[in-house]
């Protein structure tokens, strides 16, 4: 019995490789199996009765090699971008940064000190104390009275 061309063989069996890639999970089954045919027909078979078989066992391999592929695209998936910020935005953070600045200039140079030291250099009570030369008492105090100097001068900021 003669063997099937190569067109009659891809008209006989690529509907059940397409079913065979969907079935072991390809996301792109007519892929997987155009590409079986595709090494088939750069490869000389010593058995050309051996053809469906190497080609169930390449879309086999394919799918795998696939599933695995898209497995450790997703496990390295990068965070998604920022988004996008308007100029309107980046301006009024901007101008709501200088207000602070001000107001924390104005501020009597203890407060503003403690107010450094805690926000901009995240030091503990402790350490501020230390590098003030105070108790920590005093630094707890000089903070209480610079966060309502502060939120006093940024509500007057905004009526």
């Amino acid at each position: 019995m003669a063997q099937p061309s190569f067109a009659e063989l891809f008209a006989a069996q690529y509907p059940g490789l397409v079913r065979l890639a969907g079935l072991l999970g390809a996301d792109d089954p007519e892929d997987i199996a155009q590409e079986a045919f595709a090494r088939l027909h750069t490869r000389r078979l010593r058995d050309d009765g051996a053809a469906l078989a190497y080609l169930r066992a390449t879309v086999c391999n394919l799918t795998r090699n696939r599933l695995r592929h898209l497995r450790l695209v997703r496990l390295r998936r990068p965070d998604p971008p920022e988004p996008a910020r308007s100029s309107e935005h980046d301006v009024l953070v901007a101008e709501e940064h200088r207000e602070l600045l001000a107001a924390v200039d104005r501020l009597p140079r203890r407060q503003r000190e403690t107010m450094v030291l805690r926000y901009w250099l995240d030091l503990s009570e402790r350490e501020i104390a230390e590098v003030m030369g105070v108790s920590p008492g005093s630094v707890k105090t000089h903070a209480s009275r610079a966060l309502a100097a502060l939120g006093k001068a940024l509500q007057e900021g905004e009526a």
